[in-house]
This record gives structure tokens, sequence and C-alpha cells, in this order.
């Protein structure tokens, strides 16, 4: 058995108390001191040994259900008083057996007929279940359309019987608290031997009440079952005609309808409808919505005065509506007995006159048939003489001279306690500039240094006296002698905002400042602000000045007895800020009309505009020229000029003034000016070259952004020089730049006038100025004579001929063929009149073929008859060794050993000594047939010495380098180590 029983209870805060029932014991937590009674009862723990208390909860052990069913509640109390918790019922399920365990008399009806079969549950308490057994267990009836068992009254339905439904039934009944389970008695079902019963309307055995009352949340559950033949089909309807929600369920063939967390919205009159062929019939009820009490207003803890009086009001809303009730310290509160100082009306409890027994815990208790709340304060009934404690008077209290002096008196007492005031010993009275008000306070107008003085607030009530003193102080006013002034000032500049005082030195006096209403955070706004002066100075200066520092500064000073401001307007002049709304109004092939609207000016008139424009083809923005040319600060409209042509377009505008230019305005939408006729002929037309019987035309493509428009091409026209007919040739593809005429009758090199002209979709456009243009040539028709050739090295060749005699083509120069047979190696080429070219690059002691023709811009013509000449061997490979060098003054000798060839390399003729300054890098050569040589060297220069083996096939491997530093810087250092070794002895011979 378990149980879980909440209740409530407060002290002074709040306190929580939890009813719990486990096992066999009922365990009841509380906390602070409690008592608990049973049936209104007060349990004594003392003499029952089956109760006892154990950490504040009730412990009830071996229940017994005479002794321990009923409603339990418990009781907190302390010093301030008592309330009680919220009621507790403790029921014990059980389930009886059936009175009658004889055979129960049988029912007779006719097939097709309907059935009810009773149960008749025993005496029971807590939720029953029921089921039916058909003939033997644990053959259960499954309900159908046609059977159906009520778990309200537990009896069977059978809306038409057929012969299978003939045997025993027996009712089971479930305690679903307990799990017991009891059984009837068998109820035969017969069959008549009289007919078949025929068919018949619907009728309805079970149905829901006319009102059924359902709480919030809970789950509610409408039964109703017909009898007919035909089984009746059933369906269920709100009379509203609202649909049910998703959340309702049909069940057992549509003979349940559930409501799970019943709402407000639920409620309503409720139709169950039986049908069949013969007729229908509808029961219907009201399901009206019920809700426990909850709170809309409570009381709270109050302290008043003895004699005061006392208002509570608490509201609580349910249905069906809560009524009220009122406890204090756990017992009932009534009017009776209270010489007419208490009333009670439903929610409302007032007091009038409190006496110090008033004091005490209450408790509101809203109730109905579904819940029972409870909610509580404390009462505190005060009395005690004044006390200063917590609010005397200022021990010095400073005044301006000329002001008025407001002195307050406020004792703690219960009840409020009287008031005089005294200046020093004497009783102040009321005069014209003296006013004593109800309320205790001092109130002295224009004050003067003979106000001056010390003053007492006396305080008394029936429980004693007090009073409090403190001294009055007049000051002279304090005076601002220097003030901020309105300025103007450049973004960007630094200044100081003076604000200085003169003031009574008795005074505590502090700076602030404000800027446009908002105090200035020192801290955090410490890169531009900063307060700087003394005691009686608190200057502003502002750094690095910005567009959002202007406005209105506020010096405001603060001292004991007032508080003086001044202030000033700032206002920070900086460039425009960016224009807005660029728009493109109208757009021609070569204008624009463009409109804006103005950004701010940032405290210096706009006193003009710059418009600038962008498109696919510029670097960045570029400024664009206007009509008029110059735009001033009040036209916010005007006309760019020049533009191109079929070209996407992007304006926007700068503005400026006195201080400088401003930020751009963003860009406007990109817009694309009219298409028009080419005005832009190619450029460059040139040409020539090719092969024969052609005549090469070329010229540089006209850009993109100069073409005005699609279908964009060239024309190109030529003639013979002399003649007056152009040809003309048309090329549709913007980017080409050369164009090739062929035909046999063209002479070759023969001049022609040329011209290239553009065209688009719109027309044609102009022509490029007139060139000459030579057609194609003939190579050379005859070779060149007298080749000779002479092996210069291992990898060098020369070779000499004959220059041509004059002949009808033209030649521009020689080119040199050489071959290895059967690999071509390559060809150099000589322009000019020149008959002598040095081949170099080849490999050695190889046997090469070369041959001479003439060439010009046709090509080459025939080749010379072929002639051979073998390179030398290459030189050797090996350095010079051994290499010794001596310095006498600036001479310096040099030796080395032979270098000597092999069989596959040129014979050794001499060696070449490079000898390299490094001053101004200058290389100078030495040849020599011997292995030694003599070099002059300058003393104040640095060298580098390489030897080679010479020979036939050319230089050999070079030697290492020789390093020879400033014969000068040899000299200091060995007088500086000279230097170093005569201290070095001289300070170990002292030591």
């Amino acid at each position: 058995l378990r149980l879980l029983l909440l209740c409530f209870l407060w002290i002074i805060t709040k306190l929580k108390i939890r009813l719990m029932l486990m096992g066999m014991s009922l365990v009841l937590q509380v906390s602070d001191k409690l008592q608990w009674s049973l049936n209104g009862t007060l349990i004594d723990l003392g003499n029952d040994y089956r109760r006892h208390m154990s950490g504040g909860s009730l412990i009830i052990s071996n229940l017994d259900k005479d002794q321990d069913t009923g409603v339990y509640q418990c009781t907190a109390f302390n010093a301030w008083g008592s309330i009680l918790s919220r009621r507790a019922s403790l029921q014990f399920a059980y389930l009886d057996n059936f009175k009658t365990q004889t055979v129960r008399s049988a029912v007779n009806v006719r097939e097709g007929q309907g059935v009810v079969l009773l149960c008749g549950p025993p005496l029971h308490s807590g939720e029953l279940t029921f089921a039916w057994i058909f003939n033997e267990y644990p053959n259960f009836i499954q309900q159908d359309s046609r059977r159906f068992i009520s778990q309200e009254t537990g009896s069977l339905y059978i809306a038409k019987v057929e012969p299978s439904d003939v045997g025993n039934y027996t009712c089971v009944v479930n305690n679903t608290v307990t799990r017991e389970k009891v059984l009837s008695s068998p109820t035969p079902l017969v069959l008549r031997n009289d007919g078949v019963m025929g068919e018949y309307e619907p009728k309805i055995e079970v149905h829901f009440p006319d009102s059924v009352p359902a709480a919030k949340e809970s789950a509610v559950k409408l039964e109703c079952f017909a009898l007919g033949n035909p089984v009746p089909e059933i369906s269920w309807r709100r009379t509203s005609g609202i649909p049910f929600p998703s959340k309702v369920k049909m069940k057992n063939s549509n003979a349940v309808l559930e409501i799970p967390n019943f709402q407000q919205e639920d409620a309503g009159t409720y139709e169950c409808m039986a049908e069949n062929r013969r007729g229908k019939n509808a029961a219907r009820g009201r399901i009206s919505f019920h809700a426990k009490p909850h709170w809309l207003q409570t009381m709270a803890d109050t302290a008043l005065s003895i004699e005061e009086s006392l208002f509570w009001e608490c509201k609580a809303n349910g249905k069906p509506k809560p009524s009220y009730s009122w406890l204090k310290n756990g017992d009932t509160l009534s009017s009776k007995d209270q010489l007419g100082r208490v009333q009670i009306e439903n929610g409302a409890l007032s007091i009038a006159a409190l006496n110090l027994s008033d004091s005490g815990m209450y408790q509101c208790v809203a109730e109905n048939k579904h819940g029972i709340i409870y909610s509580s304060a404390q009462l505190m009934v005060l009395a005690s003489p004044p006390s200063f404690a917590k609010s005397p008077l200022r021990a010095v209290l400073k005044a301006r001279s000329g002001s008025e002096v407001t002195l307050e008196c406020k004792p703690q007492a219960s009840p409020p306690a009287i008031s005089l005031w005294k200046k020093g010993n004497e009783i102040l009275q009321r005069t014209e500039r003296i006013t004593l008000l109800p309320n205790g306070t001092l109130k002295i107008a224009n004050v003067t240094k003979r106000d001056a003085a010390s003053y007492t607030c006396v305080a008394k009530n029936q429980f004693g006296t007090a009073s409090t003193t403190g001294r009055l102080l007049i000051t002279e006013p304090t005076r601002i002698t220097m003030r901020p002034t309105n300025m103007e000032i450049i973004v960007g500049e630094s200044i100081v905002l003076p604000c200085q005082i003169a003031c009574d030195p008795a005074l505590d006096v502090s700076f602030s400042w404000a800027f446009n209403g908002q105090l200035i955070d020192f801290q955090r706004d410490s890169d531009h602000f900063e307060r700087v002066g003394g005691t009686i100075s608190g200057d502003l200066m502002i750094r690095n000045i910005q567009l959002n520092h202007g406005g209105k500064y506020v010096c405001v000073i603060d001292t004991d007895v007032e508080s003086l401001s001044t202030s000033a307007i700032l206002v920070v002049k900086g460039p425009p800020g960016p224009p807005d709304k660029v728009a493109v109004e109208e757009i021609t092939d070569s204008t624009a009309q463009i409109s804006w609207t103005p950004g701010r000016d940032n405290g210096s008139p706009i006193t003009g505009y710059i418009i600038q424009a962008r498109t696919p083809f510029t670097v960045g923005w570029q400024a664009v020229d206007t009509v008029p040319e110059v735009v001033n600060g009040n036209m916010l409209t005007a006309a760019v000029v020049g533009l191109n042509a079929w070209v996407e377009y992007e304006f926007r505008v700068v503005a400026r003034n006195a201080v400088g230019l401003g930020e751009p305005s963003p860009a406007s939408a990109k817009t694309r000016t009219e298409d028009a006729i080419p005005d832009t002929a190619p450029t460059d037309v040139g040409g020539g070259g090719g092969t024969k019987s052609e005549l090469v035309i070329t010229w540089e493509p006209v850009p993109e952004e100069l073409q005005n428009g699609e279908g964009f091409g060239y024309i190109i026209a030529f003639r013979p020089v002399g003649t007056v007919t152009w040809t003309r040739a048309v090329i549709s593809t913007p980017g080409v730049a050369r164009y090739v005429f062929r035909n046999d009758t063209i002479p070759p090199f023969s001049p022609f006038d040329v011209k290239v002209g553009a065209y688009n979709n719109r027309g044609e456009g102009p022509f490029s100025s007139i060139g000459t243009v030579f057609s194609a040539e003939e190579v050379p028709s005859v070779a060149p004579k007298r080749v000779r050739t002479r092996s210069v090295s291992a990898v060098q060749i020369e070779v000499i001929w004959e220059a041509l005699p004059a002949i009808p083509e033209r030649v521009l120069g020689y080119e040199v063929r050489y071959d290895t047979k059967p690999d071509t190696v390559g060809k150099v080429r000589i322009s000019g009149n020149y008959t002598l070219v040095n081949i170099t690059g080849l490999k050695a002691n190889t046997v090469y073929y070369l041959s001479v023709a003439a060439f010009n811009t046709a090509g080459p013509g025939p080749q010379s008859a072929p002639i051979n000449s073998t390179t030398k061997k290459p030189p050797p490979d090996r350095a010079p060794l051994n290499i010794q060098w001596t310095m006498i003054g600036s001479t310096l000798t040099l030796h080395w050993d032979p270098v000597v060839a092999v069989e596959t390399e040129s014979k050794v003729t001499g060696y070449l000594v490079l000898l390299k300054r490094h001053r101004n890098n200058d290389i100078s050569t030495i040849l020599t047939n011997k292995t030694t040589a003599e070099l002059s060297l300058s003393a104040n220069d640095n060298y580098l010495i390489q030897i080679k083996a010479m020979s036939e096939g050319g230089e050999g491997v070079g030697s290492e380098p020789i390093h020879i530093h400033k014969l000068s810087e040899c000299t200091v250092a060995f007088a500086s180590f000279y230097r170093f070794l005569f201290f070095f002895f001289l300070t170990m011979d002292k030591a």
C-alpha cells in the first residue's frame, strides 16, 4: 500500500510539510514544532504505541482500517503563532465476496433479441474493473460491436443474441488497489423456443447522465451502448458542431468516448447516436467544466502599530466558485465575540483598533468540492517607545545661505510619536520662516548665518521619549568663475572645455560632465575624454575629436548644499558625409543625367560635388567630365559627358566642403550607354612579308570599350600605289588584327595603299590614315659562291663567302646551315652585307657540313654546295697543379707544374694567367709558353689570380683561385700582432 500526501504550512517563511504512506506505515513529514489531528481530534502520541514522531514525520505502524481511516491535518506552531496544513484523507481499499454463491436464475431470451446480464458488485472501497467469463475460465468475453461490458455498472450487454451465445456467464470484479478478485455465481443464458425476434430499432441501454461534472486535467470517459436488430452502429458528436480534437479517442467499437486532459474548451453537450436500418436513437448529456481553487490574490506578512486597522483580502478562482474561511493560529476566526472589531466577508478580513492579542498567524482558506487551498501570513502588532536608531539627524547639515532647509524627524514608534523641535535649548515656534509639519518635519526658509545652531527633535508616545540632535552649518553660495563657451572645431583636433569655481572652504566639491544628456564615463572613453584640474577645477580635455563628439556638453558641480551646471555647444566640422540614392535618370550613347541626395554637411556647408565612374575596363573609379564643368554644393543633379557608347557604367558622387573631400556615396545601379556608330579607327596599320602572291595587312585592334555596340568588325581597304579603286574586305571578329590577301597576279614586293576602318550594327565608322605596305617578295634566286671554312677551336668554325652580285630579288642577309650528316644541327642568320660568321657551341673533333644561302622576307634562297670542316680536339680537362707563389715588394712570382695532353686532347701551346682587381673588377691576362710568370701588383688592392692551359682546342680548365689581399692590411695586421705580444709578455713579467 503506497500513498503520497502533501500538506503545506507556513510559519514566518512558508514551511513545507509532506505526508507519506509507505508499505504498511504512514509517514507524515514536517519541520519546526507541530502536532497531528485525526478527524479533528488531537492525536496523543504519548499514549499511542502504534503512532510516533520521527524527524518531524508521523509514523503509523500496523495500519488498522477502523482506527486509522479519516482526515489527517498537521499544525505547525512557534512563538509567533500556528497554522494548519492542507487536509489529507486516508481510506482503506477492500472488496467483499458476492453475498450469494448459488447459481443465478436463468435468463430466457429469443434469438435476435437484446439482453442485459447484471453483475451487482459486492461492497467495496477503491476503483473496480469488470470482466465476464463465458462458460469456464479463462474464456473471457471479447468486446465488439455486439457485446459490451460497462465499467460503470459491471453489466454485460448483448445487442443481438445469437445461438452461440447460449451458456453460463460469470462476472469477474477486480479491485485495482488491493489487486483482489471475486467471481459471481454463473448466470445461464437460454434461448426461448417461441420463434426468432424480428428486426427492431435501436434501444440505448447504456448512456451517460444528463449532467457530467469534469475536473480540469482529468480523464473523462462516456459510455453508450444500444440493443437492436440488426446490431446498431454507435457514433458521437458535439451538438455545437465543433469537431473533436485529436486527443479524443473512441474505443470498444465506439461504445466508449475518452477525453484525456479535460480543459475548459472541452465542455459542452455531447450526443451518442445508435443507428441500424430499422431506425435510430440518441442520448445526450452536458459535460460541465470544474476546477479546484487556485489563488488570484493572497495576503502578505504585515506589521502594524497598536490601535491601527488591518485589512486583508484574498481571492481565488475555481468551479464551482470556492467558499472562504479564515483561521487564526489554526482556529476558525469569526466576527462573533469580537465587539465588532473583526469583520469577515468572503475573502476579506478587517480588524479595527488592533491590540497585542491580535498578533499571530492567519490563514485564508478557499474550498470547493474539488480541493482546498491555504494562504498564510503573519500579523505583528507593534507597541514600542520612540527610537532614532535607524533615522538619526546628520551630525552636521550644511546649507547654502538663502536656501530652504528641511530637517526630518522620523522616529520608529508604535503608536506614532508626537514630536517637537529645539534650537539649542529653546523650543521652536512656527514663524514666517519656520514651518512645523504634522509629520514632524522642520522647514526653515531663506536661511542666514544666524540660523546656524544645534537642532534637536524630541519624540514621545505613551511608552517613552527619545531625541536626536544635529548641527546646521550655513555656507556661502558657490560661484562658477570660468565657463565653457560654444566652439567650432575641425575633426582630429583637441580642445579643453574650462569649468572652474569659487566656493566655501567647508564644502566638499565634485565635478562631472554630461554629453548630450549622458554622463561621460572617463574610464571607458579614456581614448578621447580626460578630466583635468584640481579641487576647484573640472576642465574637460577632448582629444582627437570625431564627428560624433559634436553636441551639448554640461559641466555639473555638486557640493554638500547645491548643484550647479554650465554648458556649451561644440560644433565639430568635418568632410561631408557620403551622398545617397545616386541614380541614372537618363542615358544616351555618350551622356548620362545623374541625380543624388545630399549627405550630412558635418558642420561645414557642402561647396561642390565630384562625379566618378567605373566600367569593366577601368582600374578603379575615375573622375568624369560634367556639364556644368563645376558642380556646386546647391546642385543635386548633373550631366556626365564624354562616355563611351555601349559600355556598362556605375556612378558615385563625392561631396566636398571647406574641410575637405568626404566619403563617396554607394554606387548607382549598373547602366549601359546606348550603342552608336564606331568613332575610333584602328591604329598602327602596317604589314608586309608573307609568302609569294600574298599581301599581309596588320593593325592594332580597337579596344572593346571603344567598339560602341554589338556586331563589331573591321573593313580592310587596299589598292596598288598610284591606282584609284580600292579593294575592300570585311572581318567580323573584333579581336583579329591581321588580314592576308592572296592573288597570283600580285607582283612581288609591290607597294600598296592600305587603310582599315571599323563598323558595328549601327553602321561604318572612320578609317585609319593610309599607309604603304609591300606585297610578299620572292626568295633570292642565286646561291653565294666561293664558300670557305676554318676550324678555329674545339667549339668554333669560321665561315667565309663571296657577296652576291645584283639580282632581281632583295637580299636582306645570309643564312649559314650546319649539320653532322644525317642530323641537322642548326642555322645562323646574319643581316646586312656581311660575308663572315663564326659558329660557336659546336662539338669537339667533329666533322660539320656547312652551306650558305641568301634570304629576304620570303625566306632563304638556294643553298651553296656544302663543304666540310672538322673542329679541333678539346683542350686538356685538367687545371695546372702545385701552384706556388712568392711576394717580394710588389712583385708576385708564380710557379706551377706543366699540363700534359693525352692523345684525344689538343696539345698544350702555352698558359693563360688571369688577374682580376677587386676595386674596379678589371681583368687582365698574360700569355706565356713557360710554367712561371711574374706580376706587378698595387699595394692598395685585392687580387684574384687563376691559371689555365692553352691549346688549339681552346682554353683548358682553370686552377683554384689565388686570393692576394692588400699589402697595407698585412702590414697593419703584423704591427697589431707584435703590439699584442709586447704587452702580453710585459704583463707576465710584472706578475
